[in-house]
Parts: C-alpha cells; structure tokens; sequence
C-alpha cells in the first residue's frame, strides 16, 4: 500500500479525493477546507496564523533553527505544510524541503497533507522498503531508515531550503543529530537551511538540553488556552486514590520509573480491579475510552478485567502486528467496542479523535507523558462534549506527577470530574489559603505549612519554633484545664513538680491489646484505642534509669475519654497547684533558671528574657526538651532535608519540562 501511495505522491497531479484515503484535515480538528472557485482553500485558525508569523519573523531577525510549541490537536501538520510556501529558497535555487520524524503514521501523515496543499509538487518518501530519490520538491522521511546505510548520501544540502522536524523533543537523539549534521545544522550557519522543530512537549525528561539543535522557541501554546478558546476538546478530570505502593520501585535511564518494577507494583488483582470498578462508576457510559498501562502484561492483566466486567475491551501493543493494529484501531475509530488498552503505542502521533475518556492506569514522574497521554483525548469530534480523564493517583513520595501537578496543585489532591476552569479555580482557592496560612504563621498564630510539597510537613526553622507551637494542644485543652503538652504525635503529657508524669497516646495496634483490653472490649463498648500510663521518677542511685517502668493506668475508645480518666487519676496523684493550667504561677515571668535552660538552645541567636516568657509557659516548654522534642526535631529535621531534596529534582525537572518562549541553552 506504501509503495503504491509513494508512486502516486512521487508525480505531480491535480487533487482529487479518491487518490489517497481521505483525512482528518478534512475535519474541524485542524482547519477547515472551503470551496474556493472550484479549488480547495485552506482556512488557517488565528493561532496557526499568529504561529506562521512568529515563525517568519524569527527567520528575519536572522535564526536558523526554531522551535513551535503547539498542543496535541492544534494542527502542527497543516502549520508544516504553510510554511513549506513561506520560506523563501536559499541563492542558488535551494527550494527543496525536508520532513523528518520518528513513526510510521506520523511520516503516511505528513504526506497526505502535502500532497492536499501542494498537488503540483513531487512529494516522494523515504521510509523502509520505499526509497526516495532525493530530488523531489518535498521528502518526508523516516529518521530511521533515512539514517540506514548510505541513503543519507543522496540528499544534496545545496538543494535544501527547509528541514522540518515533527515530534522535536527527539531531536537531540543522535539518529536527528546526524541528519542534522548532514545538512549543516548541528550549529547555527548562515548559508544552511532553515530548521523549523514541532511538538507538544518541547522539553526533555531526561535533561538533555535542546539547545543543542534549536536555538529558540519562537511560538508556545497550551492545552489549558486552547481548551479555553475552544479549538481543543473540554476536559474534566476524576483522580482516583489507589493503594500501589512505588516507593520501591527504581528509576529507569531518563528519570522516570524502571518499567519491569512499576508494572509489578500496579498489575496486580485489586489495583486492576480498582480501575475498571472506577472507570464503570464515573465513565461506563463514555462510547470510546483509551487505557494507558505500563507494559504488555500489565495491558493483558487490565484487559482481562475490563472483559470479567463484561466489557469489550481490546488492545494494542508495540509487538500487535501491523495489519491487526490497523483493523483495532479502525473498528475502535468506528465505536465497535468501547474499551482499547495500550501501552506506549499511543502517547504521539496518532489522531484517534472520538476518544471520549481517558484512564491513566501507568503512573510516571514525567510532566511530557503525562501530557502525551492526555492529548489523545483533547480533538475535537462531532457529538463530542468533553473527555474525561480519570487517574489513578499511586503513592506521592517518589515525584509522581498527577493531572493536578499540571495546574500547580499538590499532586494528592482528589478531584470528582473537575473541569478545565474548576481546576484553576481551585489552584487559585490553593493560593489563597497559603498566604493566609503564611500571614497566620507571621503573626505568631502557628507554625508555618509547606504545601508545596509533595507530602506536606510542619515547617519550624529551630527547635525552639517546635518546642513554642502550641497548636497541638489545642484540642486537648479545649477538654481539659490540665496543662498537658504534646510531645509527638498523638501523645500528650502532664508533669509533676517531682518530674514524675502522665502520657495519653493512640494505642498502635488495638488488635494487640492485652487481656484486660480484651476483656474491655468484650463488652457493649468498642475495642480500646487510647491508653494512658503514669512514669514515676526514681531517686538517683536506685536505677539507670531516671524512671520507673510505665504502669498502665487505663484504655479508652475515644480521646475525650482517656483524657477525662487521666485527669481523673492525676487529682489524686499530683499537686493540683501545680497542674493546672489556670494558677496564677503561671503567668508570672520565667524564672532564671528556666530561661537559661531554653536560651542554651538557641546558639547565637537573641536571649530570651522574662518579659518574653511566663514561667508556666517555659514549664511547658521544658517538659516538651525533657520528653523527646529535641529527638523529634531531628527527625523533622532529616524529613525536611530529604522533603527539599525532592522538590529540588521535582523543580529542576519541572523547569525541563515547561515551556517557554525565548532562547534555549545549549
């Protein structure tokens, strides 16, 4: 069939539409083709003129190599093929184009569009078995087979006026960077061609730096503004909690997670099961939804759930003979079953425009897949409202990027079938609370929260910060008139003048109670989750230890309850002068001793004095010292740094994989 289309592409002949099978252009997804005195006149939208310009202008102020960031569905294609016209030749008769890129639908793409706009040039490719004869007025080929054996040798650099690269995140493969080379472009030349690159995700993963064949993005536009304008399909997202635990699972080459590991922490029985329970509760009703998975067993294993649902789900991958993928995907084109599982067959350049749902079933840590993946969904199709996307959110510790990473949202945040402007404004509503939690922690009001992060975490810059938040006990004082201070995570201590003390604390298991909790539980109450202990201080000399073994003191099922019976015991075991928070003790300035305890912690910064502190106050702070809060700021300590760490890869990823226009570095 190739063969036959090159022989027909390879001679000029007036356009008529049997000549090769008719194309998505002919629809609103890129631009539309009106009659024009009995010709077909292509009707560009006013981004692809602003994008033609741009480009046009750049060539002016003397570049040679440009890029064009276009979202998936833009019509990068029809751009190519405008510009083909646009570009003056070089002196000397340099009129020839050249169109690489990397798949076989994109190269049978870009052919047909050429041959609609330009039916009186001689179009040939170079692709496999066809072999072009590198004098035609436009060649689209293969960067594979244009790079095997000698066929490189054919094409005349003299002769070229233009080299147009679809797909342009590849460039910097060394495949590009040969054919590059050949045609004088590895650097920036004043007798080359013009090199104009396209793509979607114009950034790169793995950090190598396109600067390296493109000297600057002339022209950018997002999905999220094309949306807007309503050149691109609305999308509404549903993220999905799911349980696949990837914090083991290592990085591959670029980054991005180790295939083989990845695939067994998300292929399993309930993780499948959760979505296709997902997809039947929010999209059962979507005609035509594409399954990104992570490879060919993880497609087998979703497959055969969506089937045990009842579902006809097919599916596609990089080893589905040829033929039998054209058959799939021509049968999922026409809506013959609902449901085409994938694996990296789909992420770019293929135009299935019905797609009405999207199921993000292969988590990655890279921004440009995510965006891939998303894209196939966003073409506009009659009948069609929108595309849902529904991912499956894994564990956020490892940099995952999530649908609402996209719009600067914490990648755990859970959404129920959001669309495009909720999402923003829910960013929006994000910030906000932010600077009024920042504000807050300005006025001294509580400890200031990173939410940035990919797991959120308390901010205190020292362990005087920890040792001063006084927000953990809120709650607790709120029952109790006691001055109970929180010294870790759900536990909270009372002291005695003695140093002796009494600890509330969640129980860790309530499974593994002992007996008497048992026996507690047997009763009509439910099983014990809090439990409080009394430690008693030694005399020194009796023990290492400062104190006693903790004697158990009582089990509640709520938090209320232990708090209620450890007041209760402490009426009788300790000094109420002393442990109520309401004696007027407390409120008289800090005594000298106290202060010099706390103010050795803090190295070179500002004494503390009197006036800054109540003696009840540095009481309560130098319980919280003695019971485990300069060990607990360690930890917090450790946290942040390796919290910071994280986020400095997910920026510096983050800012490979962004988009702007101006120059690149090389």
């Amino acid at each position: 069939m190739l063969r036959t289309i090159a022989r027909r592409l390879s001679r000029p002949a007036p356009w008529s539409a049997p000549r090769i099978a008719p194309l998505s252009i002919a629809r609103a997804t890129y631009a539309t083709l009106e009659p024009n005195n009995g010709t077909s006149k292509l009707q560009l939208r006013d981004y692809q003129l602003q994008c033609i310009k741009s480009v046009l202008s750049a060539l002016k102020r003397g570049h040679k190599r440009v890029g064009i960031s276009l979202a998936t569905g833009s019509g990068k294609t029809v751009i190519f093929t405008q510009l083909i016209e646009k570009i003056q030749g070089n002196p000397g008769g340099a009129n020839r184009t050249l169109i690489l890129a990397h798949r076989r639908e994109l190269v049978e793409q870009a052919a047909r569009h050429c041959e609609i706009h330009y039916p009186d040039k001689r179009i040939e490719i170079e692709m496999g078995s066809l072999s072009a004869t590198g004098t035609a007025d436009i060649t689209v080929a293969s960067v594979q087979s244009i790079n095997s054996k000698d066929r490189l040798d054919k094409f005349d650099r003299a002769n070229f006026k233009l080299v147009l690269v679809d797909e342009a995140h590849h460039i910097v493969a060394p495949s590009y960077l040969r054919v590059l080379k050949h045609f004088g472009l590895d650097q920036k030349k004043q007798n080359s061609p013009t090199l104009v690159g396209v793509s979607a995700t114009f950034s790169r993963f793995d950090g190598v730096k396109l600067g390296a064949a493109i000297d600057e993005i002339v022209y950018h536009k997002d999905y999220v503004d094309m949306i807007s304008d309503k050149w691109l399909s609305d999308v509404v997202f549903t993220t999905v909690e799911s349980t696949a635990n990837l914090s083991s699972v290592k990085s591959g080459a670029f980054g991005d997670f180790q295939t083989g590991e990845l695939s067994r922490a998300v292929n399993t029985d309930k993780i499948n099961d959760l979505t296709v329970r997902s997809w039947r509760a929010k999209a059962s009703d979507r005609k035509s939804t594409l399954v990104f998975c992570v490879d060919i067993a993880h497609v087998a294993g979703l497959t055969q759930t969506f089937r045990d649902y009842g579902y006809d789900a097919r599916y596609v991958t990089g080893e589905t003979p040829k033929v039998e993928r054209g058959e799939i995907l021509d049968a999922f084109k026409r809506g013959e079953f609902p449901v085409l599982v994938n694996c990296g067959v789909f992420t770019e350049g293929t135009d299935i425009p019905n797609i009405d749902c999207i199921v993000l079933g292969r988590p990655t840590r890279s921004r440009n897949l995510l965006v891939q993946m998303i894209g196939r969904g966003m073409r506009l199709y009659p009948g069609k409202k929108n595309c849902h996307i529904i991912d499956l959110v894994s564990s956020l510790e490892t940099g995952i990027v999530t649908t609402p990473t996209l719009f600067g949202l914490d990648p755990n945040e859970l959404v129920n079938e959001a669309s495009v402007k909720q999402m923003n404004r829910l960013k929006q509503a994000k910030v906000k609370e932010e600077e009024e939690r920042q504000a807050a922690y300005a006025r001294g009001e509580g400890p200031r929260v990173n939410s940035a992060a990919a797991v959120t975490f308390t901010d205190y810059s020292s362990v005087l910060d920890l040792i001063a938040d006084t927000s953990g006990e809120r709650h607790i004082r709120a029952i109790s008139d006691n001055a109970w201070v929180q010294v870790g995570p759900e536990r909270f201590l009372l002291s005695a003048p003695s140093g002796s003390y009494i600890r509330i604390e969640r129980i860790a298991d309530p499974s593994k109670s002992s007996p008497s909790d048992v026996a507690f539980a047997t009763n009509v109450n439910p099983s014990p989750v809090y439990k409080a202990v009394e430690v008693r201080s030694l005399p020194p000399g009796i023990s290492k230890s400062p104190f006693a073994a903790p004697r158990e003191i009582l089990t509640a099922s709520t938090f209320s309850d232990a708090v209620h019976g450890a007041d209760s015991y402490a009426e009788h075991a300790f000094p109420f002068t002393f442990i109520n928070r309401h004696q007027p003790w407390r409120k008289v300035p800090a005594t000298n001793q106290q202060l010099n305890f706390i103010n050795n912690l803090r190295g070179n910064a500002k004494n503390l004095s009197a006036k800054d502190l109540t003696k009840g106050r540095a009481a309560d702070m130098i319980t919280k010292l003695k019971h485990g809060a300069r060990g607990r700021f360690a930890r917090i300590e450790a946290e942040q740094r390796r919290q910071q760490k994280q986020n400095s890869i997910a920026e510096a990823r983050d800012g490979r994989e962004r988009v702007r226009v101006g120059p690149l570095v090389a």
